[in-house]
């Protein structure tokens, strides 16, 4: 996990109590989730997380498996509490960019692509259509980008693309996880590092299991790293 992790962690109950300074329906409408009012003003956010649906309730903005009821691990709760403080409505960009795009991206550019990319490279090499079956079975879906990519919809207004050139006599392969360009009007920088070695580590999963994941299983992965 990068070292950011620890950072993003500490600032969990800091990042809610921004939260409640604004109405569950303002929230709501910023980070594209569904609302419903509740007795006492115990408000809903219903919002999906890769792919799985997260229940959020005011006061304590605890997420939980909508599914099973159980709380999400410590991870996605500072990922989730980030989305909530720092999403200003802002649509999908549908334009992808790198790492070193996003705000101080080029100082941490090299290291983020040693665990996306080219971990990606070592696992998988020029067999493409192994990478693209691993990528479905993780939950993407095709995208015309690259010799093969697919994209992955982590929040409502946060989008991620793990992409494929080949190589040839010339050329290595190469691989690269990257970002719908206005991701950062939703998770701040080191946020974004944290979801790309999320997605790294479930394509390299899938590639065994080929099985789609839950919420549960991403929290599991993000412990792993």
């Amino acid at each position: 996990m990068p070292p950011a992790a620890n950072s993003l962690l500490k600032r969990v109950d800091q990042l809610r109590a921004g939260v409640r300074r604004r109405s569950p329906q303002q929230v709501a409408q910023l980070i594209g989730a569904r609302f419903i009012a509740g007795a006492n003003g115990e408000d809903t956010l219903i919002l999906r997380y890769w792919g799985a649906e997260v229940v959020i309730v005011y006061p304590q903005l605890e997420a939980r498996d909508a599914a099973s009821g159980r709380p999400l691990d410590a991870l996605a709760q500072a990922m989730l509490a980030y989305y909530l403080h720092e999403s200003d409505g802002t649509s999908l960009a549908h334009r992808w960019i790198a790492f070193s795009q996003l705000p101080d991206g080029t100082f941490y550019a090299a290291s983020y692509q040693g665990y996306t990319g080219q971990t990606l490279l070592r696992h998988f090499g020029q067999e493409s259509d192994r990478f693209a079956l691993a990528a479905r079975a993780a939950g993407g879906e095709a995208a015309e980008f690259a010799d093969v990519s697919f994209a992955f919809r982590v929040l409502p207004r946060v989008e991620l693309l793990a992409a494929c050139w080949l190589g040839d006599e010339d050329f290595p392969p190469s691989y690269r996880i990257l970002f719908d360009a206005h991701a950062v009007h939703h998770i701040p920088s080191e946020g974004c590092a944290i979801l790309g070695s999320l997605l790294t580590k479930m394509i390299l999963r899938h590639d065994s299991l080929g099985a789609n994941p839950s919420t549960n299983e991403v929290s599991r992965l993000s412990r792993s790293q």
